[in-house]
């Protein structure tokens, strides 16, 4: 498990707004269920029982589920979970644009999700064999990066901003891009630690935001701009870190504040929480300038051999109580309206997690750049070599 049940949890509440209160007991994982009432929630009715593969192979974020889930599914169905993780959206297209073929079940985010297809490297989902599916909400159904979901599902949604030690910054928050970008405020704590996401589309995306751009700009003078305004505050950040942020940086304070998917923020939150004081040591802001919120899916590589198996697991991991299991245990939002009767009520109701209209009209998916990925690479390259 991620996290010790002898963490006293907080209430969550608006960023800019409050500092935190106190804390939930986390909602336990469901139990096994026997194999009658397991083919009854993952099969759709009428359907013959499915001939499984004795093993597949996920290959998913760093840190993104509750583990107990992948145990629950081998011993409920007698196959072997063979579980790889990685840190970004381009690793994952490197290794299988590199004919790494032995994947069943990736997690690609939204833009992503488009890429790979246009390459043809997803194989089309059967949504008959993904009865859970009909738990998505709306919001999460037909998007625009694929529409009818012909290739993916949702799995967990979330937005990007600012993960901040609450020491340092007191009564301050660190409400704005600014404090990530502009010198003035790095030299105020940079000494401290500042890390960046290792992600280009996130990291260009926030200074483009920033600007007052759209986060899938494609005109070259605007990311050029974005480009030198990262250039401007690279020398104040410490760390390129996407991968394992929040337990090598965040919980041991190495850095001081952190661009952050907010569940990951939230776990340092949890394990840094001074239960004497009653008091969060970090906390996580939205900028008011807005910024990305995205959407991982599910999906599965045309390269499969085991495409009904990996479609029975996606079936599994749509589950409402395996949702609210994830839900629980990462900190990032359901897509699934069914699992909200599961999901911890602190989480549920929790404005920095499932944020209000006013902060999601502010927050754009990232979509993809057709012909100026060129650019951005460009761009990339140039932040990390300087």
């Amino acid at each position: 498990m991620k996290y010790a049940l002898t963490v006293l949890l907080i209430a969550l509440v608006v960023l800019a707004a409050c500092g935190p209160g106190a804390a939930p007991t986390p909602t336990p994982v469901p139990p096994t269920p026997t194999p009658e009432q397991a083919s009854q929630a993952t099969q759709a009715p009428g359907e013959e029982e499915v001939q499984l593969a004795p093993e597949l192979n996920v290959f998913n974020w760093t840190d993104y589920i509750d583990e107990s889930l992948l145990e629950q599914y081998e011993k409920t169905y007698g196959v072997k979970i063979n579980y790889d993780t990685y840190a970004s959206n381009e690793e994952l297209l490197a290794k299988l644009q590199a004919g790494a073929t032995g994947y069943d079940v990736i997690f690609p985010s939204d833009y992503m999700v488009a890429q790979m297809i246009e390459l043809g490297l997803l194989a089309e989902l059967n949504l008959d064999h993904i009865p859970n599916f009909q738990y998505v909400m709306e919001d999460f159904k037909d998007p625009p990066f694929d529409p009818g979901n012909k290739h993916s599902v949702p799995y967990q949604w979330g937005t990007t901003g600012l993960a901040y030690h609450v020491p340092t910054f007191g009564d301050e928050v660190p409400d704005s891009w600014a404090y990530l970008f502009e010198p003035d405020h790095l030299k105020k704590y940079a000494d401290k630690g500042v890390n960046v996401l290792d992600d280009p589309r996130e990291l260009i995306g926030a200074a483009l935001k920033y600007l007052g751009y759209s986060v899938n700009d494609t005109n070259k003078d605007h990311l050029f701009q974005a480009r030198d305004l990262i250039l401007k505050a690279k020398p104040y950040w410490k760390t390129f870190n996407s991968s394992d942020y929040d337990d090598t940086l965040l919980i041991p304070g190495e850095v001081v504040l952190s661009h952050a998917w907010s569940g990951d923020a939230f776990v340092a939150v949890w394990e840094t929480y001074d239960e004497d004081k009653d008091e969060a040591i970090w906390w996580y802001a939205i900028p008011k300038e807005g910024g990305v919120k995205w959407v991982d899916t599910m999906a599965i590589p045309a390269s499969s051999k085991r495409k009904r198996t990996a479609e029975h697991f996606i079936n599994f991991l749509l589950d409402p109580k395996s949702q609210a299991a994830i839900t629980n245990y990462t900190y990032y939002a359901s897509p699934s309206e069914a699992a909200k009767q599961y999901i911890d009520e602190e989480i549920l109701n929790e404005p920095a997690i499932y944020p209000p209209k006013e902060v999601m009209d502010k927050l754009e998916w990232l979509e993809p750049v057709g012909d100026a990925a060129t650019l951005y690479d460009q761009i990339w390259t140039e932040i990390k070599s300087q």
